[in-house]
C-alpha cells in the first residue's frame, strides 16, 4: 500500500481511506475535493439542523408525506451546498491556504484546479442547489435565498473578527428554519431558537476544530475562537455547551407535542458535549479532530428523537 506522501494527489487532511481517494475516477478527484466530499462531516453539520427543523415541524403539525421529499431534497441540497461553499471558502483563502501546512495541498493552492475552473464548479453546484431549493414551498426557496449573504461573507470573517465561528453558524444552522418553512409554509420561534443554539453548538464544536490550527494562524494572521479563548477554552466551551441545550430546550418546548420523547433525545445530545469536554486536548490536533467529528452521531441522536417525537 502507497503511504500518503507518495501519493501527490491526496489531500493531507482528508480522512484516510475516503471514498474519493479510494474510488472516484481520477478526473474527478479535484473537483471532488475542492467541495470537500472527501469529508462528509461538514456535510453532516450542515444537514443535522434540516432534521432538526423537519422534527420540530412534525411536532408542531404532524408528520406530513412531503416530510420524506423535504428530507432527501435537505440531504441532497446539503452535500450540494456544501460543496460550493467550500469551493468558495477555497476561493477566497487561496493565498492564506498556501501558507499552511494542513491545507497546501488542496487543489487550489496545489494547483490541481485552475481559478477559472473552480469559479465554474461554484457555478454549477449553485445551480444544482437552486434546482432543489424550488421544489420546496415559497417560504422555504425565500429562506434558502436569504441564505446566501451568509454564506458569501464567511470565508472573510476570520480576517476581520475573532469570532468567525459564528458567522459559520449563521449559515450551517440555517436550514432549521428553512426546512420547518418548507413544511409548515412560515417561520415561528420554536425554529428561530432553535438556529441560535444551533450557533452556539457551531461555536462549540468549531472551535474545537480551529485549535488544530492555532500555530498556523497566529504566523499568518488569521483570527478565531480557539486563538480568542486559548487557555480559557474548555471553560468557556462548558458554557457554550450549556447554551446549546438550554435553547434546544425552549425550541423543544415551543413546538409542544410529545416532550418527553424529544426531551429523552436532548439529554443524549447534552451527554456528548458533556462527554467531548471531558475528552478535549486542546494541543492535541487529532483529539481535536475526532472530537469535532463525533458531533455528528451528538446531532444525529437528537434529529431521531425529535422525528419520534413527531411520529408518535
Amino acid at each position: 500500500m502507497q503511504s500518503r506522501t507518495e501519493r501527490p494527489d491526496t489531500v493531507i487532511d482528508a480522512p484516510k481511506g475516503n471514498w474519493v481517494d479510494n474510488l472516484a475516477p481520477p478526473a474527478w478527484r479535484p473537483w471532488l475535493r475542492l467541495s470537500r466530499a472527501d469529508r462528509p462531516i461538514g456535510t453532516w453539520l450542515l444537514l443535522l439542523p434540516c432534521y432538526w427543523g423537519i422534527g420540530l415541524a412534525m411536532m408542531a403539525d404532524g408528520p406530513r408525506w412531503m416530510d420524506l421529499w423535504i428530507a432527501l431534497a435537505c440531504t441532497i441540497g446539503a452535500f450540494v451546498m456544501r460543496g460550493a461553499g467550500c469551493t468558495w471558502n477555497d476561493i477566497t483563502d487561496r493565498d492564506i491556504d498556501d501558507k499552511v501546512a494542513r491545507t497546501r495541498s488542496r487543489p487550489l493552492p496545489s494547483g490541481q484546479v485552475t481559478l477559472r475552473g473552480a469559479y465554474l464548479w461554484l457555478a454549477a453546484q449553485g445551480l444544482g442547489g437552486l434546482v432543489i431549493l424550488l421544489t420546496l414551498d415559497r417560504a422555504a426557496v425565500w429562506m434558502g435565498v436569504a441564505s446566501l449573504a451568509l454564506v458569501a461573507i464567511y470565508p472573510f470573517a476570520k480576517r476581520f473578527t475573532w469570532w468567525p465561528q459564528v458567522f459559520l453558524g449563521l449559515a450551517f444552522n440555517w436550514g432549521v428554519m428553512l426546512a420547518y418553512a418548507a413544511h409548515m409554509g412560515r417561520l415561528d420561534l420554536a425554529p428561530v431558537v432553535a438556529w441560535l443554539a444551533g450557533i452556539a453548538w457551531t461555536i462549540f464544536y468549531d472551535t474545537i476544530y480551529a485549535h488544530q490550527d492555532v500555530e498556523d494562524d497566529v504566523l499568518i494572521g488569521v483570527k478565531s475562537t480557539a486563538r480568542l479563548f486559548g487557555d480559557n477554552s474548555p471553560r468557556i466551551l462548558a458554557g457554550f455547551a450549556v447554551l446549546t441545550v438550554l435553547l434546544l430546550a425552549v425550541a423543544i418546548l415551543l413546538a409542544g407535542r410529545n416532550l418527553l420523547m424529544a426531551y429523552v433525545g436532548l439529554a443524549g445530545f447534552g451527554a456528548h458535549l458533556a462527554w467531548q469536554l471531558r475528552n478535549f486536548q486542546p494541543e492535541q490536533g487529532a483529539v481535536c479532530l475526532r472530537l469535532f467529528r463525533s458531533n455528528r452521531d451528538a446531532g444525529l441522536m437528537l434529529a431521531l428523537f425529535l422525528a419520534l417525537a413527531g411520529l408518535v
